[in-house]
């Protein structure tokens, strides 16, 4: 069984996702550890709410050993607002996902998160829009990407709205690509990546 760990800044909707997911017997893995770095993040508390040990920590290099002495297998970015230095990258090489709010390589980037995304999309006057899991690099949403579902974007839509419609597919696409990297089903060539059935 793979131990993950899941890294937020904030509500911790996607991390819910994937608790449910686990608690449904639908991942074949362990959450072991939520890390945060605010220390007010809601994600926290739902992560306790389940007995999963849930920290606060804004130390990249206690966070590298944090996770390497707990064996962790996995780590999932779920809304963590910081990008990763290569030290870190580097030390889990494949095993960190992260969801974005657009289908990459359209509004990603340093600076693109939360509304901003949806804001940019709608002004932009893209007709579909969606939500991308991708493995991290050392660069802001420029790993391989993994999994994409695209949502309409209508033309009455505010930011707010699309933001809704693609966080459900969110909700859907990480618990998935956690499922089968869980089972190894997922094979990396390059920047191409496959999923197994």
């Amino acid at each position: 069984m793979k131990k993950i760990a899941v890294l937020i800044s904030g509500g911790g909707t996607n991390l819910q996702s994937i608790i449910d997911a686990v608690e449904a017997g639908k991942i074949k893995g362990e959450i072991r550890l939520v890390i945060s770095n605010k220390e007010d993040a809601y994600g926290l508390e739902r992560a306790r709410k389940h007995n999963i040990c849930a920290v606060f920590d804004n130390d990249e290099a206690s966070i590298i050993d944090r996770l390497k002495s707990e064996e962790i297998d996995l780590v999932v970015l779920a809304g963590f607002l910081k990008i990763l230095s290569s030290n870190f990258t580097r030390a889990f090489e494949n095993k960190i996902i992260n969801i974005h709010p657009s289908l990459i390589p359209a509004f990603c980037g340093k600076g693109y998160y939360g509304l901003k995304v949806h804001q940019s999309a709608v002004d932009y006057g893209v007709k579909v829009s969606g939500a991308t899991v991708h493995f991290v690099d050392e660069n802001a949403d420029t790993g391989p990407i993994i999994s994409q579902e695209t949502v309409k974007v209508l033309p009455d839509d505010t930011a707010e709205i699309l933001q809704k419609r693609v966080l459900e597919v969110e909700h859907r696409i990480l618990p998935m690509v956690v499922s089968k990297f869980c089972d190894n089903k997922i094979i990396v060539e390059g920047r191409k990546v496959f999923i197994e059935e």
